[in-house]
């Protein structure tokens, strides 16, 4: 009666320890199992492995789980139910422990979960490197455009209103979300990042809908092949070691059903449980599973049939697990590639869709700056008023030809030459060599003659001004 008591406690001390233990102690837990399974094996006693793993914990929950454990033990729990109680350890960790008390071989089946944990983390390590990418851009490429959208465009928006211009609609459409940003963005993004996660989580995590995000998945055959093959890496490992370590196969596929979080597969799991309860092979399941080639491809289902009319379907099931997750692993490696170039096209559509909402206007402003200075240079220009002109007929021309013919021929122009030995000839303003000097000339240069006085000459410049020059330097021609 005591003992019942006691254990009643314990369990109802675990029992409050099971949301905590599903954040804080995974850690400890697969180090409570990996340093149980190399105590075992060197041949120390479970209630001394117990004992010398819970001095190396250092959460108080788990401290609290294990001191149960040992407690349960020591009162005739086998270590299955004792482990069974704690609600921290999955179903196929118990059968392969049940299992292993059965046949003597705890330690090694301790081995196998071990390893066996260690590849789950490796799948799950790997799916999220493949995902982190295309995570990582389309988030940043979204924080960007609502950091535009909140702080930029909204100044932009005031620019543009008050120059009266014709917006085109998308500068409308991102001006309109900025301001709503602007004025409700506290609100707003809230909002939206929740409605994102809600919708993810609508697609890809709830149990009711998540087939719908899958085959979405689906669609794309880089990432379909890749989940093929986790799957059926998955799938290989799971059920072959399970079967290896002397697990019934209807538990065994019921096992890999838990621990697969796929719908499309639980669906086939659940089928293929039932059906070979049934008493029917491998080879019958596959044939009556309504698009059975597209969860496991054909030459895989033969593999499978093989083996197990041959004796060999746990060797054989380690073997495709082994090269599946060779395949997964330079599939994992591809995806990056193939998703680079689509994540590169909807990010230049998102700047293009913004550049073309910001450029569009830039350039309507400047032509409207350009046609109003064009305007205002014509306004601004002077008028010039018309005087009367004389235009003069043909008969009138012809006289002033004949007239201006006579002038020339009665008027004998007279030119004066410079002749000195000197480099340059001073010309002076007035007829004295006391007066100012207008310049220098040099010999052999001819000016218009106009008078004389005294010892000067008096000469027309090219720029119609006069100067005055000595008749030493000067030769009438």
């Amino acid at each position: 009666m005591f003992q019942q008591e006691k254990a009643k406690k314990n369990f109802s001390e675990k029992r409050g320890l099971n949301f905590l233990s599903r954040f804080g102690i995974g850690e400890e837990r697969d180090y409570f199992i990996e340093n149980l399974a190399m105590l075992l094996s060197s041949g120390m006693s479970i209630l001394s492995a117990i004992d010398a793993i819970s001095q190396e914990i250092k959460t108080g929950p788990m401290k609290k789980i294990i001191s149960g454990l040992k407690d349960d033990i020591e009162s005739g729990m086998s270590l299955s139910q004792a482990l069974e109680r704690t609600k921290i350890f999955s179903g196929y960790i118990l059968a392969l422990i049940r299992i292993g008390e059965q046949s003597g071989r705890l330690s090694e089946n301790l081995k196998v979960i071990n390893v066996r944990r260690q590849k789950e983390d490796s799948f799950r390590s790997k799916v999220k490197t493949a995902a982190m990418y295309p995570v990582f851009v389309l988030s940043f490429t979204l924080l960007v455009a609502l950091a535009i959208s909140w702080f930029i465009l909204p100044r932009l928006a005031s620019v543009f209103s008050s120059m009266k211009a014709d917006l085109p609609w998308t500068t409308k459409a991102i001006i309109g979300s900025g301001n709503f940003l602007s004025a409700n963005g506290t609100i707003a993004i809230p909002v939206i990042a929740l409605g994102v996660f809600f919708i993810v989580y609508i697609l890809f995590f709830f149990k009711k809908t998540k087939y719908i995000g899958e085959g979405f998945l689906f669609k794309f055959p880089v990432i379909k092949k890749f989940i093929l093959e986790v799957q059926l890496a998955r799938f290989g490992y799971i059920l072959g070691t399970l079967l290896d370590a002397g697990l019934p196969i209807t538990d065994a596929v019921d096992h890999l059903n838990s621990s697969i979080k796929y719908k499309i597969y639980n669906k086939f799991y659940i089928y293929l449980k039932n059906s070979i309860e049934e008493g029917k092979s491998f080879q019958q399941s596959f044939l009556e599973y309504k698009g059975m080639k597209k969860i496991i491809p054909i030459p895989i289902q033969q593999m499978i049939i093989a083996g197990e009319q041959s004796g060999n379907l746990p060797a054989t099931l380690l073997r495709i697990g082994e090269t599946f997750e060779e395949k997964m692993d330079n599939t994992s490696k591809n995806l990056a590639v193939f998703l680079e170039p689509i994540l590169l096209i909807l990010v230049g559509l998102g700047v293009a869709f913004i550049a073309i909402g910001v450029i569009l206007p830039i350039y309507s402003l400047m032509g409207n700056l350009n046609n109003q200075a064009s305007n205002s240079t014509i306004n601004s220009a002077p008028v010039v008023q018309q005087e009367n002109v004389f235009v003069p007929s043909s008969e009138e021309e012809e006289l002033l030809d004949i007239a201006e013919q006579k002038v020339n021929e009665d008027v004998a122009i007279i030119y004066v030459e410079i002749v000195a030995e000197d480099e340059f000839v001073t010309i002076y303003d007035q007829p004295s060599v006391d007066s100012v000097v207008f310049g220098q000339v040099k010999p052999g240069y001819i000016f218009e003659f106009l008078s004389e006085q005294g010892d000067w000459y008096k000469i027309a410049m090219s720029d119609g001004e006069v100067a005055w020059i000595l008749k030493d330097y000067a030769q009438i021609k």
